[in-house]
């Protein structure tokens, strides 16, 4: 499935509240900084089949508002984004970023 597919369905985004709690405690990412992400360009989708036992998960590299630039871990449920995790690019993903 295209990123273009996958997302041009979603209607919004559903938080739990303990991932909101996890990303936040962890990794200072906010759930507007996650949000904006999907809105800005370049943005990087990708299958997280490592993790996708239960349900199709998926990865992003994009940036906010602010050109902070994050990884997120997220799944899509009855067209809403549901963002599991996220944290600051590291190097590898940058560079993956910033090629793309």
């Amino acid at each position: 499935m295209s990123k273009h597919d996958l997302l041009s369905g979603c209607k919004g985004f559903l938080w739990d509240e303990g991932n909101l709690l996890k990303s936040w405690e962890k990794h200072k990412v906010t759930p507007a900084e996650c949000e904006q992400l999907f809105f800005n360009q370049p943005l990087i989708v990708a299958d997280d089949e490592k993790h996708s036992s239960q349900e199709a998960r998926f990865f992003t590299l994009g940036q906010t508002d602010t050109r902070r630039r994050l990884f997120v871990v997220f799944t899509v449920r009855n067209n809403l984004i549901r963002v599991i995790s996220a944290r600051d690019m590291n190097r590898k993903e940058r560079k993956a970023f910033e090629t793309s």
